[in-house]
């Protein structure tokens, strides 16, 4: 009986094929596109480091800020960026908020000054807090919950994670010209972009007009303070010093300022977040899961850029070449993400990813300074193409399911900033451990090659570690609901467990 019911399912759901008009086809292809775009931004910029820091003379812990800036602008105004959406129009913030990533991706090809750069990647950051949980929103409020939104939302984060694997690949070819163009290749993009939005993106009512649907302003304003403060003292601290003066007040004062976000919370009537929503479905585990994909795989990145670059001596497009089967292996994925989401389950896909990519990691443990690609780098590069294409769709499906279409800004928002402050956590430990071992070095500097390799192991060891956290957390088993009784486990009221 079991074996004939699956079957006739299948068959029921090859009959039901989802079949869009041109017009949804066309607005997946540009939120998917900006998705694409924030992603490839980060990891374009992360493959230009090194020739930045040796144009403007810049240490290890100020090309961090280069990268920093960006999470921080992106992080601590996610979740208001995805309220802000449902309130104020989907449409409405995605245009504008893109509008300014353009102009910041222009200016920031055109200086100089190390601060302005550093500046106009913080307002990019700013830009894509707002486009990135429009963007989801505007996907999950448009295609039905099912097969048809799994098919689109997998299709989306493909492109999320295609952007952030193969702008490897892109960043070598356009710092091969210039590191320059890591910033100014964004802009026409963006533009087209916005110009086929306004005709593709349809109008939205916003939540906010409704007169029952209020407005949360103190809420938005500390939670906006507070996850600014975090996560400025997080990508700070390496330069302070983790236990310096600086970084335990500006941990002390961005909790009490979250404390009070969380009163307020508790106490409106409509407040900006829901903390409820945590209890439903896999939203908290699949936003924990998020921390641990993003913060291990960003640092990453940052290693193995200075270490193909600055300890073998590789040319950005060399390095670039290297990994171009982990952007490729991502960006096949895309046409059947929904089908093994579907065939397989997301909760086992993401376990299967996460293992790849803990793989990959650890077998990258291995390299010295004449590693052989083949039987040395090229395993780990391949692990951590099929981690990501299994994992990232799949946490991002697992993350909104079930979620009512009025909160799916916020659950947007919730995922995006799990994604952005894990990486600002674990690249600024990183940083601090790197820089911690021993003194590091300015980019483009004469350093024994062996040394330096030491001296960015600890960040290798470090996003293993992270990875395999992740594993376990989402790997945590659900109980029944007289196992939850027994060990006290507390329950939403529906068996699903709070985890």
């Amino acid at each position: 009986m079991t074996s004939t019911s699956t079957l006739e399912r299948s068959a029921g759901d090859r009959l039901s094929a989802v079949r869009w008009s041109r017009a949804q086809w066309m607005l997946l292809l540009v939120v998917s596109t900006v998705l694409a775009l924030d992603a490839l931004d980060v990891s374009m910029v992360g493959v230009a480091l090194p020739s930045i820091g040796t144009e403007l003379h810049l240490g290890t812990e100020a090309l961090q800020w280069i990268v920093s800036a960006y999470v921080l602008g992106y992080g601590s105004l996610l979740l208001l960026g995805g309220r802000m959406a449902d309130l104020l129009g989907r449409r409405r913030i995605f245009l504008i908020a893109l509008s300014v990533f353009a102009a910041a991706s222009l200016l920031g090809g055109l200086v100089d000054d190390p601060a302005l750069l550093i500046a106009t990647r913080f307002v990019k950051g700013l830009a894509a807090a707002f486009t990135a949980p429009a963007g989801f929103s505007i996907i999950t409020t448009n295609f039905a919950e099912g097969r048809e939104r799994n098919r689109a939302l997998s299709i989306f984060t493909t492109f999320g994670a295609s952007g952030f694997s193969l702008g490897l690949v892109v960043g070598g070819l356009m710092t091969a010209l210039s590191w320059r163009w890591t910033f100014l290749v964004s802009v026409p993009v963006a533009v087209a972009v916005v110009i086929l939005g306004l005709k593709y993106i349809p109008r939205d009512s916003a939540a906010g007009r409704d007169q029952d649907s209020g407005h949360d302003v103190w809420g938005a304003v500390t939670l906006a303070a507070g996850m600014l403060g975090l996560v400025y003292t997080l990508v700070s601290a390496p330069g302070n010093g983790w236990g310096s003066v600086a970084t335990i007040a500006g941990f002390v004062a961005s909790a009490l300022v979250l404390a009070a976000f969380a009163v307020i919370e508790n106490r409106v009537k409509h407040p900006l977040i829901r903390f409820s929503i945590l209890k439903e479905g896999w939203v908290a585990r699949a936003n924990l899961s998020a921390v641990g994909l993003f913060g291990s795989y960003l640092s990453f990145q940052f290693i193995l850029t200075l270490y193909l670059q600055s300890v073998l001596g590789w040319s950005p497009l060399g390095m670039a070449l290297a990994l171009l089967p982990t952007g490729l292996l991502v960006a096949s994925s895309a046409p059947f993400a929904d089908r093994f989401i579907e065939r397989f389950g997301a909760p086992r896909l993401i376990l299967t990813g996460l293992a790849s990519l803990t793989l990959g990691y650890v077998l990258f443990l291995r390299v010295g300074t004449s590693p052989d690609y083949v039987t040395d780098i090229l395993p780990s590069v391949l692990l951590l193409g099929v981690g990501f294409a299994l994992a990232f769709p799949s946490i991002n499906v697992q993350a909104t399911a079930g979620i009512r279409n009025a909160e799916q800004g916020l659950a947007a928002g919730l995922i995006q900033t799990s994604t952005q402050v894990g990486a600002a956590l674990v690249l600024a430990i990183t940083t601090a451990m790197v820089s911690g071992h021993g003194n590091a070095p300015d980019a483009g500097a004469a350093v024994d090659a062996a040394a330096m390799l030491e001296q960015y192991r600890p960040g290798l060891v470090l996003s293993a570690a992270v990875a395999v956290a992740a594993l376990l957390i989402a790997a945590t088993p659900k109980f029944s609901p007289g196992t939850r009784r027994r060990l006290g486990v507390a329950s939403d009221g529906r068996g699903s467990p709070l985890t």
